[in-house]
C-alpha cells in the first residue's frame, strides 16, 4: 500500500469517492456520505426507507470504487443460519467436509430487508458484526477488515415481518432514513435511466487506504469540551429534567446507554476528517446526533398519542444542551 497522509485520505475519501457515486446514485448525497462515516469507524448502518431508493445501487457503487469486496443478502422468512455464515460440505472425491463460507465474508455485506428474516438468522448476522468472527463446523473463522455490514427495512410493510429487538437495534452505528428525491432529482434519476447505457466508475481506493483513513481519524483532536457535549447530549434522553426539559421524562421510556456517547464520538470525528479538519467541533456532534441515538431513545405510549417521535424529542434535547 502507498503510504497516505490524512490530508490525501481525505481527498480520496470525501471528494473522489463521493463523485464517482454521484455518477450512478441521484440526491442521495447524505446517504453516501453516512456509507462513508461508517467505513471509516467499522460501524454497522441500519437504512430505513421504502423499496426504490438507490440503497443498493449505493452500497454496490461505494464497494466497486473502494476496490473492496460485496455480497447482498436477501432475507427471507425460509432463510437458515448456514444460508448467512456458511456451512460443512461434503467433498465425495476426498470423503472429507470442508467449510463453504457464506455470502457473510465480504467487506460491505448488504443485509437486506433484515426485519423479514427470524430471529435465530438475525442473531447469528449481528453476533458475527459485534465479534467479527464466525464458526463454521467448530472452527472458528475471522472476517478480513474492513468489514461492514448496511442493513436495510422497510418501515411501511410491517406484515410478515420479525422486528429486531433494542439490544440489537443498538449494534447499529447509525440508523438513517432515506427519503424521496426532489422533482428536479427525479427528472434527472428518469433521464439517466432513459439511455439505457450502463454508468461506470472508477476504483479509486483500496482496503488499505480505509485503514489508514481509519487511524487517522482516531488521532483528531477533540477537546474536552466537546466530549462533555457529547455526554450531555446522550444523558439528556435518560435525564432530560437534568438539562432543563422534565417534560420530556414522561415520554422516554428508555434513553440511550454509554455505547451511544462512544459512537457519537466516533462519527463525529469521521465526519470532521471528510470536511478535512484535524478537530472536531459541536456541529459534528449535531450532524450525527439523530443517525446514532433514534434507535436509541425509545419512547412510551403516551409519545405516541402525542404523535411525537425520537427526531423530535432528540431536537429538543439539542436545542436544551449548551453548545460550548
Amino acid at each position: 500500500m502507498t503510504t497516505r497522509t490524512a490530508k490525501t485520505s481525505e481527498a480520496v475519501l470525501s471528494q473522489t469517492i463521493a463523485r464517482e457515486v454521484a455518477k450512478r446514485v441521484v440526491a442521495q448525497e447524505l446517504m453516501v456520505e453516512r456509507l462513508l462515516v461508517g467505513l471509516l469507524t467499522g460501524g454497522h448502518i441500519l437504512l430505513e426507507g421504502v423499496p426504490g431508493l438507490a440503497k443498493t445501487l449505493a452500497v454496490r457503487t461505494v464497494a466497486e470504487c473502494l476496490r473492496i469486496s460485496f455480497s447482498r443478502i436477501q432475507f427471507t422468512p425460509d432463510l437458515l443460519p448456514a444460508d448467512v455464515i456458511g456451512t460443512m460440505v461434503f467433498d465425495q472425491r476426498t470423503q472429507e467436509f470442508y467449510p463453504k463460507k457464506g455470502p457473510l465474508f465480504a467487506n460491505l455485506v448488504l443485509a437486506d430487508e433484515i426485519n423479514r428474516a427470524p430471529a435465530k438468522v438475525q442473531s447469528a448476522l449481528l453476533e458475527a458484526m459485534q465479534e467479527k468472527q464466525v464458526t463454521i463446523g467448530g472452527e472458528t473463522f475471522y472476517l478480513g477488515e474492513p468489514f461492514l455490514v448496511l442493513a436495510t427495512q422497510n418501515p411501511i410493510e410491517q406484515e410478515g415481518t420479525y422486528p429486531l429487538p433494542e439490544a440489537q437495534l443498538d449494534r447499529f452505528m447509525l440508523k438513517v432514513r432515506v427519503g424521496y428525491p426532489t422533482r428536479d432529482a427525479e427528472k434527472e434519476i428518469v433521464a439517466r435511466m432513459a439511455s439505457g447505457r450502463p454508468i461506470e466508475v472508477q476504483r479509486v481506493a483500496e482496503a488499505d487506504d480505509i485503514l489508514a483513513a481509519r487511524s487517522a481519524i482516531a488521532e483528531l483532536f477533540m477537546d474536552q469540551k466537546v466530549v462533555d457535549y457529547i455526554v450531555d447530549v446522550v444523558r439528556g434522553t435518560r435525564e432530560p429534567q437534568a438539562i432543563g426539559l422534565p417534560e420530556l421524562k414522561p415520554l422516554i421510556a428508555f434513553g440511550a446507554s454509554p455505547r451511544a456517547s462512544i459512537y457519537l464520538a466516533q462519527a463525529a470525528r469521521a465526519h470532521a476528517f471528510l470536511r478535512g479538519r484535524s478537530y472536531v467541533v459541536p456541529e459534528d456532534v449535531k450532524a450525527l446526533a439523530h443517525d446514532v441515538l433514534r434507535h436509541r431513545v425509545l419512547l412510551t405510549f403516551e409519545a405516541e398519542a402525542e404523535d411525537m417521535d425520537s427526531d423530535r424529542v432528540i431536537g429538543k434535547i439539542l436545542e436544551a444542551v449548551g453548545v460550548p
